[in-house]
């Protein structure tokens, strides 16, 4: 007789095989202790002991895959995000991107209704969809692969002479760019995705972004970055016909229509160097008060600013440099919405943070709306002295499918 079957106990394999099973009936044996126990003494069973799962407002909330436009521009932002950029391998032809658009989207749709991708091998942690959106967009690369007519604007942004662009954080064929209120339920969906495409594709970069908790604020406050900035006041309100005119593309190539144009920039910011600076001085440079995000001439965050208001010295209240007086322009074709993510990666050497912003802007023609406003920012901001650019991308995001379409349909 062996010595793992020696006596009367379990053997190595019995305890190997049959360990799960045996630790389910013990859990099992111990749930049903605890639960008597508590009926005996006159309480209840604890949620444990009764298998007990109660609904959340935060995670059983659905946002709809399908529709006119993709989810996730639109939609109220959620407070997790991640932007992850591909590279198409060789040989990737517009039949090959064909099933890969199909795949991306029949199981996009599935985890944003809180269901298991097709071949899902851990399906409990699709459940939660928490306000899941997937979104797609589209680089040169891909467009150029599919056989299709790019838009003019579809290309890396002119040099700035702010940049300091590392290809780390910059460009890709193909975007997916995510956002749930639950890390979990992103980081599951980012993972069934990329499986789908890891025989089409690789991953170029990943950034991760985040926001206040759901329910930490009340709906509708803006957001602040990591500088302790209101960040995004003036932005098209989602819904509105201006929302429209400013986001939304009605005049180009036929496949992009109903879609937009985005852009993603990653601007590093140097909190050791904005501590230095006292509260004065830095809302001289962004225009507007840290506490309530009004504009130095104002009382409330959304109160118009006094460009022409001066101080008692005969200086302008808002300084013609101030990240606000450089972001405003007199042109009102040159409006984005912005859906920004701060960031907080690990700090290197003897500095505090490695912190900043991923700036998501979405516009119809990112030529006439965007870049303009990045000129006037390049030429004179304060707030130069304290971010710098270290990522950039553009992509085409097209529009939505109906159920049984999928996204990227109206070019492959």
């Amino acid at each position: 007789m062996t010595r793992e079957s020696a006596g009367g106990g379990f053997s190595r394999r019995q305890l190997l095989l049959g360990g799960a099973a045996a630790a389910g009936a013990g859990a099992a044996t111990a749930l049903g202790a605890e639960a008597a126990w508590r009926a005996s003494a006159g309480g209840e069973a604890s949620p444990a002991a009764s298998v007990v799962a109660s609904a959340t407002t935060v995670g059983d909330a659905v946002v709809p895959f399908h529709g006119e436009h993709q989810a996730g521009i639109e939609t109220t932002p959620q407070a997790h995000a991640l932007f992850i950029a591909l590279d198409l391998l060789d040989g990737v032809d517009g039949a090959a991107l064909r099933r890969l658009m199909r795949i991306l989207s029949d199981d996009a749709a599935r985890l944003t209704r809180g269901e298991p991708a097709l071949a899902d091998s851990e399906p409990e942690l699709a459940l939660v969809p928490a306000r899941l959106t997937v979104t797609f967009g589209f680089g040169p690369g891909f467009v150029a692969r599919a056989g299709a007519t790019a838009p003019s604007w579809l290309r890396p942004l002119p040099a700035f002479a702010i940049d300091r662009l590392q290809s780390a954080w910059s460009d890709g064929d193909l975007l997916i760019q995510l956002g749930a209120d639950d890390p979990v339920t992103l980081a599951h969906a980012a993972r069934m995705l990329l499986k789908d495409a890891r025989a089409f594709g690789t991953v170029r970069w990943s950034q991760r972004g985040f926001r206040r908790a759901a329910g930490a604020e009340a709906s509708g406050t803006t957001m602040r970055n990591l500088f302790g900035q209101v960040d995004g006041t003036v932005n098209p309100a989602p819904g509105s016909a201006d929302f429209a005119d400013v986001v939304w593309i009605g005049d180009g190539p036929r496949w992009l229509e109903g879609g937009t144009g985005m852009v993603l920039r990653r601007i590093a910011m140097d909190l050791d160097g904005w501590d230095r600076v006292d509260r004065p001085g830095r809302e001289f440079a962004v225009g507007r008060r840290l506490d309530t995000g009004a504009p130095l001439t104002g009382e409330a965050e959304h109160d118009e600013p006094d460009f022409g208001a001066v101080s008692k010295l005969g200086f302008p209240v808002i300084s013609e440099v101030s990240h606000l007086r450089r972001s405003r322009s007199d042109d009102p074709r040159e409006r984005i919405f912005r859906r920004g993510y701060n960031y907080d990666d690990a700090p290197v050497g003897s500095s505090v943070s490695d912190a900043g912003l991923l700036f998501a802007a979405y516009q119809a023609d990112v030529d006439l709306q965007f870049v303009p406003i990045q000129r006037r920012l390049d030429e004179a901001d304060l707030l130069n002295e304290w971010t710098t650019p270290i990522g950039s991308a553009v992509f085409a995001i097209p529009p939505g499918c109906a159920e049984g379409g999928y996204v990227g349909e109206t070019i492959v």
